[in-house]
């Protein structure tokens, strides 16, 4: 049944299938040093770093760890906001063959503790802010070498540990020579964002991350110019899609990366109007604050071509009123940590579907299986769970083996996500499995009642989650934020969504906050809205 109805929309210039380098995830920035010597890589700020300089710093970071005895296949933690240490840390930790673990610098203790428990952490390189948290952790820990970063001259002392700038002088850019299997060394220990519960890590090999960024460049090259794309960073690096979207494919291409270490409106489009990026990558709430913000035109965006939203689901009604204002065009898609992330986006070269997510990316299969045991594949149109495959997806959890069996099956990952095909293949994310709210016998998806909200002119954001009913088994709540001087009560809220949805569909129940619980990557928290709830 499976007939990759997708590849028909490929034009002849744009390859169906990629052919994944044989050469270790470092090798990008060597190359971009090596045909690009003095292109901007980083623009932090008024602080400008050439390829060049990017390439020797990864370098004598790589040799200052092996003489701390950091060999292949130890875990280096990066617990950092976007900035060039960063990026200097990351490629050069993989240089000397060691692991990365991403850290969200948001998480609280009890969970980075966790996060290096499990990976075993020897090394971290930390912002001095969130020093004092990591010693907390540190003797339930395997931690021997933390790294500070300071992003404004403090001149603090971190002793016994180092700064950044004390580490980086005993590095003399000499290496000890570290063989690399790319198929199956593992570059990047990728723990999940934590939204559905305890954080397990992927394993993702330096293949399936470069894989990753060649199966992006090869869907949008004839966007993205090589040597001359200016990415506006803002998106987390710790984040898997801002690792693959903000750094490596701004490497591989040898473009600038425009970084800012968090989102705050003014200052985002302070950067837009004084650097002039070419590609924004950003999640619906990036959008969704920039779309409400009074003099967002005044800014002028005009020099975006190109935006990619990923990560959680984009309200067609947000995607119409942005490109309204902005003139940019938002090319929706979805990926999963588990698969370095990206699996599928719509494409710049051909029609474009709002609401869906597009289709899957050279290489990429992908089909919808029944949502019992997941073995029957079901027809175009009807919902079941989405799998895939594909170069790009994950060894394996991290010291999980039967959680590994359970998502990898005869090399089908299975998502977890509710989705459906259409007749030209494309893919239609309706919702997580664990989000399914069942009320009456009725299966409701939070997507279809959250896409009628947005769509009210007084809502800026909107989630519907079920809560226990002794008669329904669930009924159906929506917590919404509203905009900036608009006013609406439950009572106008229930009317709207009786006029537009199923009865069934419709909330019991309407709650009005200031915000929403997020990720540090600006995803909604469904889950700690409905473990709220819980403790009431």
């Amino acid at each position: 049944m499976n007939e990759k109805k997708w590849l028909s929309v490929y034009p002849d210039s744009i390859s169906k299938e990629i052919k994944v380098p044989e050469f270790p995830m470092q090798r990008i920035l060597q190359n971009a040093c090596e045909s690009h010597p003095n292109n901007t890589a980083i623009t932090f700020y008024d602080q400008k770093i050439s390829y060049q300089e990017l390439f020797h710093a990864s370098r004598a970071f790589a040799s200052a760890l092996q003489k701390k005895g950091v060999q292949k296949g130890d875990r280096v933690a990066i617990m950092l906001p976007n900035c060039p240490q960063y990026v200097i840390a990351y490629y050069g930790s993989l240089t000397t063959g060691a692991i990365i673990t991403q850290i969200n610098p948001m998480l609280v203790e009890r969970e980075l503790q966790h996060i290096l428990q499990d990976s075993g952490a020897e090394t971290i390189v930390v912002l001095d802010g969130l020093y004092p948290k990591v010693k907390s952790v540190q003797q339930h820990a395997n931690l021997k070498n933390i790294i500070v970063v300071s992003l404004q001259n403090s001149g603090a002392d971190f002793q016994p540990d180092a700064s950044f700038d004390q580490f980086m002088k005993a590095g003399d850019g000499k290496i000890n020579p570290v063989s690399i299997d790319p198929e199956n060394d593992i570059a990047v220990l990728q723990y999940t964002g934590g939204t559905t519960g305890r954080s397990k890590g992927a394993m993702l090999t330096h293949s399936n991350i470069l894989a990753n960024v060649v199966q992006t460049y090869e869907f949008f090259k004839h966007e993205l110019k090589i040597g001359t794309e200016r990415t506006l960073s803002v998106i987390p690096l710790f984040h898997v899609f801002g690792m693959s979207s903000a750094m490596n494919l701004s490497v591989y291409i040898s473009g600038d990366s425009i970084m800012l270490p968090r989102f705050e409106i003014e200052e985002v489009l302070e950067t837009i109007k004084r650097e002039q990026p070419t590609t924004f990558p950003g999640v619906p709430t990036m959008y969704v604050a920039l779309t409400n913000h009074p003099k967002a035109e005044e800014y002028g965006m005009g020099s975006i071509q190109v935006c990619n939203s990923g990560s959680a689901p984009m309200p067609v009604e947000l995607l119409r009123e942005f490109e309204r204002k902005s003139g940019a065009k938002i090319l929706e898609g979805y990926g999963l940590t588990e698969a370095s992330p990206t699996t599928h986006c719509n494409p710049a070269f051909a029609k474009r579907k709002p609401g869906s997510v597009g289709i899957g990316v050279p290489s990429t299969e992908y089909k919808v299986m029944d949502l019992g045991d997941g073995t029957k594949e079901v027809a175009s149109g009807k919902l079941g769970e989405l799998v895939v495959k594909g170069p790009q997806v994950m060894k394996g959890y991290w010291n999980m083996p039967e959680e590994t069996a359970v998502t990898l099956r005869d090399g089908w990952l299975y998502t977890g996500d509710i989705a459906k095909v259409d007749e030209d293949g494309y893919l239609y994310i309706v919702d997580r499995k664990k989000d399914l709210i069942i009320a009456s016998g009725y299966n409701i998806y939070p997507r279809d009642v959250e896409e009628v909200l947005y769509e009210h002119p007084a809502v800026q954001e909107a989630v519907v989650i079920g809560v226990p009913d002794a008669y329904r088994g669930e009924s159906v709540k929506a917590v919404l934020v509203l905009k900036n001087n608009k006013t609406v009560n439950e009572r106008e809220i229930i009317e709207y969504c009786r006029a537009n949805l199923s009865a069934y569909k419709v909330p019991h129940f309407v709650e009005f906050r200031e915000e929403l619980p997020k990720t540090n990557v600006g995803k909604i928290l469904r889950r700690a809205l409905r473990e709220e709830l819980s403790r009431k």
